[in-house]
């Protein structure tokens, strides 16, 4: 049985910028702040199958898109953990809320069914609760960064 851990925020933002940001796939890195790098690794950059290849200190990892859904649903797996984590997925769920969006990252950990595994996959969700803190907070950081502000009248 996979471990889920669900973590969600609302952000000021509506539903499209929220989405133009987790859309643009390969620029996790300008503004995520634990991915020091990231690129596209297929000729899609974005949209069902499109990967990414992230650089977090010294981990690699490889992020494969399984949904894309706009502008609501992104989710992939992810790839390059030590064999013995298993398999890990993110997944996106964003929902407009007036001008605003319910953002949801869920994310899975099946490391397998042994006891010594489910020990495991208990540490590492909770190590990646923190990262989904994190990731909600660039997000967050960056759609306030680059809010639309109003015109002020020409004098």
């Amino acid at each position: 049985m996979a471990r889920v851990v669900e973590r969600a925020r609302l952000l000021v933002a509506d539903v499209d910028r929220t989405w133009a940001v987790l859309a643009a796939f390969d620029s996790i890195s300008t503004w995520a702040p634990a991915v020091d790098h990231s690129c596209a690794l297929t000729t899609d950059e974005a949209g069902l199958g499109a990967t990414r290849r992230i650089q977090v200190g010294r981990m690699t990892l490889t992020e494969r898109v399984i949904v894309w859904e706009p502008p609501s649903q992104l989710a992939y797996r992810i790839e390059g953990f030590p064999a013995r984590i298993g398999a890990v997925t993110n997944a996106w769920s964003l929902e407009a809320a007036g001008g605003s969006t319910r953002v949801v990252l869920t994310t899975t950990v099946d490391t397998g069914p042994r006891p010594p595994e489910r020990l495991l996959e208990r540490v590492v969700a909770r190590r990646l609760a923190t990262s989904s803190d994190q990731l909600l907070d660039g997000l967050e950081a960056r759609l306030l960064i680059d809010e639309p502000r109003p015109m002020s009248p020409v004098r």
